[in-house]
């Protein structure tokens, strides 16, 4: 997690620097007006964004050991191991995205009754989704 910080923790000066000078630079007149606040109060959210993901990465880096890829004399094999579970092919999310189109295209072109057909769709592409490891060759 330190090289993660580190990362962070660069993004976060440069963001730094970067904020007065484009405040300074997008001074349109040189009448006292002031610079662009939407790119500025922009920019001023990813510093403290870029801030906090930084102090809370570093925070966790202190607090556990490290890993491999975190040490200087890791190896490859440390890494070795269940990494986690990672679901097989699933047809599910092809039928919800489709069904999300339809109640978007329903909803833009007034078509009400296709929203009520892309909602009752939705229901059951939801219910597969969710429930694709309870039943058939993948159950748990």
């Amino acid at each position: 997690m330190k090289s993660e910080a580190w990362i962070f923790g660069i993004c976060t000066v440069f963001l730094v620097l970067v904020t007065p000078a484009y405040w300074i630079i997008t001074d349109a007149d040189s009448n006292g007006t002031s610079g662009d606040w939407t790119g500025t109060s922009a920019l001023l959210m990813c510093t403290l964004l870029t801030l906090m993901i930084t102090l809370y990465l570093g925070f966790h880096a202190r607090k556990m050991d490290a890993r491999p890829e975190d040490r200087a004399d890791g190896e490859i094999a440390d890494g070795a191991g269940e990494l986690g579970f990672f679901p097989p092919y699933s047809w599910w999310p092809l039928w919800v995205a489709l069904t999300l189109a339809t109640l978007t295209y329903g909803v833009a072109m007034a078509a009400w009754w296709l929203v009520v057909i892309a909602f009752a769709l939705g229901v059951i592409a939801v219910s597969g989704l969710v429930f694709e490891y309870y039943r058939g060759e993948h159950a748990h």
